[in-house]
């Protein structure tokens, strides 16, 4: 049976073929990115096609759509549809299709090549154009329209480039950039966004970029590392097309000499890749990078770096306490990668950025009642946002992992989890696992990228949700959320590691003895962290500070800290507690405690001290309430794990409500104890968790 239908009803078909259960309006607005009057538009004009296969489309009030039929009838359908061609493209596809087309051509486009092309009339692509003008604005491009010249995209080759990445991070994901991603085939625009990032060189380029991750450090984290490694392809692929980076482009400006590491880099990448770089694109590339490393390294000391993200999480936290029958507060793993994933996605909502959650459906059909309680959490937590319901349904992996995360014997297969959707996705996935198959541990969280480099001793398989750099029998792929059928069919994948499992049991025995002896170290370099900041921890009055400012206050903290031996240059750490204190409020709620804190080449060792003042003064810009007290939390640039945990977990206490009046008692053993007690349970927790595994 001959079938038509656009892109965006083919989506909407595939959504309803793959649900068993009802689907809201809302939910296959959100999942294909329309609004729910557009979903109501469209469900007519499928009506009469549906009925040729014997398919009803039941629609029921309050519950939401769904395919009735045989279930030959609604596979052939499926068949139909993996064979169709596109007749149509969205207004949103045609648009980004007409600036690729722009940004790789180096002559003006016909306006009528680009209406042939897309297969649209000369006046829905005139309006196109209207539209793409208000929206490359903001990127500082311009668009020339000259009736006999054409259409020519004018503007810095960085600036173009930054536009392909921006399109790049809003339709591709982790699981696109290899192997053979089906969605490349089924969305036109994820193909073409792959072939403009060069996805064919991006396995020779990011090992490449990792081995000189290995030799020179970048620590970046698991997004910095895939957004570099995109910047890189795309400038390859631009730099082999014969679009330059301008001698008047700021990025491209000589004006540091390249280290030599990464003069190694741009050599190997020469030869890779048969091209010869000029100068300005060998500073552009050095500029790329060491912008990652110099944003990465930076000044931070704590992981969440601003206060203001801890106290919202830590109220989240509260707030499902109160209505949901877990001890949500007394999970450490849950409060950090909450941490870890607000930061970033809170910049998202404030910049106005697109945030996908494909996994959104699912959520809320298996989660409901969870998705609704903390929607009202994030609700009233950040009043002022409007948190939209994609970046709900990440939070609710998050709890989701939290309620499911119970104690479980420690089983014998060690498995690596690999998942591009967040933190909260990989947790969630791997209590599921650990659930379904109690014969599975855990063993690792790892991006996509550090995969193929575990040795193979130390783990017996891989379970990702995207498709690796490794060959298909080296893993399995699965759903975040682990439905049924992926379960029985990794239960019959792991049927087949039982003999070897059985073989080597005298070594499995041995590697838990040494396992347990790691988690032991773990715990021992733990407490003693603990033991060695508050062994060192002081407070310190502050003489009368009437007419300081900020910078001469800390500058006198910082002198009386500096006798410890850990600061050696106390101008330069105060000048980077400034810059830190710039990005972001560190005044504790109701205690009238101001944080600063950062990590520096000029620091020695971890240092936790408190200063009283005085009189209550304002220390920082963004507060609106004077401090009394103020606490220096600062670290070498070269911090170990349990130093940065146990730092993150002094900064959390400051938030505990019995604080306040610590503070008032003005006696330093007091606030030592205090310190000392809330550490204290924060090992015990911890302790309790290693003996779980």
């Amino acid at each position: 049976m001959p079938m038509k239908v656009t892109n965006r009803q083919r989506q909407l078909l595939d959504l309803l073929l793959s649900s068993k259960e009802e689907i809201t309006a809302a939910d296959i607005a959100a999942a294909i990115n329309v609004s729910a009057r557009t979903v109501h538009r469209e469900l007519p004009e499928l009506e009469p096609l549906l009925e040729k296969y014997g398919i009803e489309l039941q629609r029921k009030s309050g519950i939401g759509i769904q395919l009735i039929g045989p279930p030959a009838q609604l596979d052939l359908l499926k068949q139909v549809l993996s064979r169709m061609s596109y007749t149509e493209y969205t207004a949103e596809e045609r648009r980004v299709f007409i600036l690729c087309m722009l940004l790789e051509s180096n002559e003006p486009v016909k306006l009528f090549a680009l209406a042939h092309n897309l297969h649209v009339t000369v006046a829905t692509m005139s309006h196109d154009l209207d539209e793409l003008e208000k929206g490359i604005i903001k990127y500082d491009l311009k668009l020339v329209r000259r009736r006999g010249y054409g259409i020519m995209l004018e503007g810095s080759e960085q600036v173009k480039r930054e536009l392909l990445l921006t399109l790049a991070q809003q339709y591709i994901d982790d699981s696109d950039l290899f192997g053979s991603s089906a969605r490349s085939q089924e969305q036109p625009v994820i193909g073409l966004m792959l072939d403009q990032i060069g996805k064919g060189s991006l396995l020779k380029l990011e090992q490449a970029l990792w081995e000189l991750e290995q030799e020179h450090p970048l620590a970046l984290s698991d997004e910095a590392y895939t957004r570099l490694l995109l910047q890189l392809s795309i400038a390859i692929r631009r730099i082999h097309d014969g679009h330059l980076i301008g001698l008047s482009d700021e990025a491209a400006s000589p004006d540091i000499p390249l280290r030599p590491e990464i003069a190694a880099l741009l050599k190997q990448l020469e030869a890779e890749f048969a091209i010869e770089l000029p100068m300005v694109e060998r500073h552009y590339v050095s500029r790329l990078i060491r912008q990652y490393a110099d944003e990465e390294v930076g000044y931070e000391l704590l992981p969440h770096g601003d206060l203001d993200v801890l106290e919202k999480t830590v109220q989240l936290i509260g707030f499902m306490d109160r209505h949901y029958d877990s001890a949500f507060h007394r999970d450490h793993s849950l409060r950090d990668g909450l941490l870890r994933h607000l930061v970033p996605a809170l910049m998202r909502i404030r910049e106005g950025s697109e945030i996908r959650n494909p996994l959104l459906t699912q959520i809320k059909t298996d989660y409901s009642a969870l998705f609704e309680l903390v929607r009202q959490g994030a609700d009233e937590v950040f009043p002022e946002l409007g948190i939209p319901d994609e970046e709900v349904g990440f939070l609710v992996m998050h709890f989701g992992a939290a309620l499911e995360r119970v104690s479980q014997p420690a089983p014998p297969v060690r498995a690596v989890v690999v998942c591009s959707s967040g933190i909260g996705s990989s947790k969630l996935l791997a209590v599921r696992l650990e659930k379904e198959l109690p014969e599975v541990v855990i063993v690792g969280n790892v991006p996509w990228y550090e995969a193929a480099r575990i040795p193979e001793d130390e783990y017996d398989i891989i379970i990702s949700t995207i498709d690796l750099p490794l060959q298909p029998d080296k893993y399995f792929k699965l759903s975040p959320l682990l439905t049924d059928n992926e379960a029985a069919s990794l239960r019959r994948f792991m049927q087949h590691w039982s003999l070897r499992m059985q073989q080597r049991a005298e070594s499995e025995q041995l590697a838990v003895k040494e396992a347990s002896s790691q988690r032991l170290d773990q715990l021992k370099a733990c407490l003693d962290e603990i033991h060695y900041l508050l062994e060192r921890f002081h407070l310190y009055k502050l003489p009368d500070t009437e007419g300081l400012d900020a910078r001469q206050i800390l500058h006198q903290a910082c002198t009386l800290a500096a006798g410890s031996g850990a600061i050696t240059d106390v101008d330069a750490v105060v000048q980077q507690l400034l810059e830190r204190e710039r990005q972001g409020s560190e005044i504790v709620t109701d205690t009238g405690l101001a944080l600063f804190h950062t990590r520096s080449k000029d620091i020695l060792q971890p240092l936790v001290a408190m200063f009283q003042l005085k009189k209550p003064k304002l220390l920082q810009a963004h507060s609106v309430r004077p401090a009394a007290y103020m606490m220096l939390m600062v670290g070498p640039l070269a911090l170990g794990k349990e130093s940065l945990e146990v730092l993150s977990e002094i900064s959390a206490l400051l938030l505990l409500p019995e604080l306040p009046e610590v503070l008032a008692t003005g006696n330093e053993l007091v606030i030592k104890d205090f310190m000392a007690n809330a550490l204290l349970g924060y090992f015990q927790t911890k302790m309790e968790m290693e003996m779980t595994w």
